[in-house]
């Protein structure tokens, strides 16, 4: 009979430390395969025999980068950056053969050989049923993480160049969207709001009643997701306040009132599009779809937030020069700033509390309203610039008439001390608007400059 030795003392390979240890190299080995796999298909897919079965084979990768987890698609991210970019050597070659002999010749090789393989990588995945969703759905999850991974920035890159032609205005189909749309995109304009939130269906209700229109872009390839949507109130007057417009209990206006259309909100459905130019081409096409239905309307405008102010003004300790101003603008504009935290004892918080922001005396208000048009006309042409001036500035509006007391809402408040701004639509000087906002100008109104 054998007796086992109870007494033996465990080996080394037998303690559960070691065991995870064999467990995690284990799995390691598993994602590495996973990983090489998928490379493989993408190799396959780039490679003349993997032509005529693309579009199997690009499904099936698509399927698989569904499939990833968040490591293993950072990984095929890396991947992507350091094995599917161009022959440095290649480029060298061809770059000197063009500059010896710029030739025609020369530079479509040169233009070949420069092109990442991964661009075409990218291409024949939009070839498989849901590509160009999937591979919006990649854009995203590579931005979610570009900040920790600069080395991504050239896949991004590639990315951006082929969704900014896949998605140029050209390929964009406008719709309106208004109670009887289906359910399904209804709720999407409710989860997507990002300027002013949609307090369920009666709010819904409300922002789509005849004096309330809203108006989405499609793209052919995702039919059913709206990619960014404009909400857009027909009002008497030029506004000065959100909350009129945005109140679910106020009564519809009569159409023989509408005089202003008024461009409230706007907001992006794709993170995976960011950067890519879509707002810009919705304002205009909707303003020119509502002055043919509604030759009445005169005057087109936002009526828009201010988000970074209150951060610039909490960070600048000096106000500096800004090409084309005078010293006597710079002084004024520094002792405004020196008024403003005066009043406030030195804590600009109290900008962002409704009844503190009110208690101000007239002049912390009057040295409110300079800097936000200073911030606004002197800033918004560089990269510290406001985010929605530059976009509606860009898309040639002009820079109109601040609103204090404007939104006084807790997000109104702490982005820009409930100061709203109006960009004006003339539809007969979009053009130069933009092209003096190119040029570090903003076109702005006397009411703005008389603040300056």
């Amino acid at each position: 009979m054998i007796v086992s030795d109870t007494s033996r003392e465990p080996h080394a390979s037998d303690t559960p430390g070691t065991l995870e240890r064999v467990r995690a190299k284990v799995a390691g080995l598993q994602q590495d395969h996973r990983v090489r796999q998928l490379l493989a298909e993408c190799r396959r897919l780039l490679s003349e025999r993997g032509v005529a079965n693309g579009p199997v084979i690009a499904q099936r990768i698509v399927e698989r980068i569904d499939a990833l987890d968040d490591a293993l698609r950072e990984r095929f991210f890396d991947h992507l950056a350091r094995d599917f970019s161009p022959d440095p050597q290649a480029v060298l070659a061809q770059a000197q053969a063009y500059a010896a002999t710029p030739s025609a010749e020369h530079l479509i090789r040169l233009t070949q050989v420069a092109e990442p393989p991964r661009q075409e990588l990218f291409r024949r995945l939009n070839r498989a049923p849901g590509g160009t969703a999937a591979i919006v759905r990649m854009r995203r999850a590579l931005l979610e993480r570009l900040a920790r991974r600069p080395a991504w920035q050239a896949v991004d890159a590639d990315l951006l160049h082929l969704l900014g032609s896949w998605f140029n205005a050209g390929f964009l189909q406008m719709r309106r969207v208004d109670w009887n749309s289906p359910a399904q995109l209804l709720e999407q304009i409710i989860r997507h709001e990002a300027v002013h939130e949609i307090d369920g269906w009666d709010d819904l209700r409300r922002r789509l009643q005849p004096d309330r229109r809203c108006f989405a872009f499609f793209h052919p390839q995702l039919p059913d997701e709206p990619l960014i949507f404009v909400e857009v109130a027909l009002v008497d007057a030029m506004p000065d306040a959100i909350a009129p417009l945005i109140d679910k209990r106020s009564a519809p206006l009569a159409p023989d009132h509408f005089k202003v259309a008024v461009f409230y909100s706007i907001s992006n459905c794709q993170p995976g599009l960011r950067n890519v130019s879509l707002g810009n081409f919705l304002i205009k096409r909707v303003a020119e779809e509502l002055k043919r239905e509604l030759p009445q309307l005169k005057t087109f405008c936002t009526l828009s937030p201010i988000p970074g102010l209150m951060a610039w003004l909490s960070r600048v300790q000096a106000i500096d020069a800004q090409p084309g101003t005078k010293p006597a603008q710079v002084q004024q504009a520094q002792a405004a700033l020196q008024a403003l935290r005066k009043a406030c004892d030195g804590e600009l918080s109290v900008l962002t509390h409704a009844g503190s922001l009110q208690a101000l005396p007239a002049a912390a208000h009057q040295a409110l309203w300079q800097l936000a048009a200073w911030y606004l006309v002197r800033l918004a042409p560089t990269p510290e610039g406001d985010p929605v001036a530059r976009f509606h500035l860009d898309n040639g509006a002009r820079l109109e008439r601040l609103n204090a007391h404007a939104n006084l809402s807790s997000k109104g408040l702490k982005q820009a001390a409930g100061l709203m701004v109006n960009y004006l639509y003339d539809l007969s000087r979009i053009e130069t608007c933009h092209e003096e906002f190119a040029q570090g100008r903003v076109v702005h109104s006397r009411a703005l400059s008389a603040l300056l």
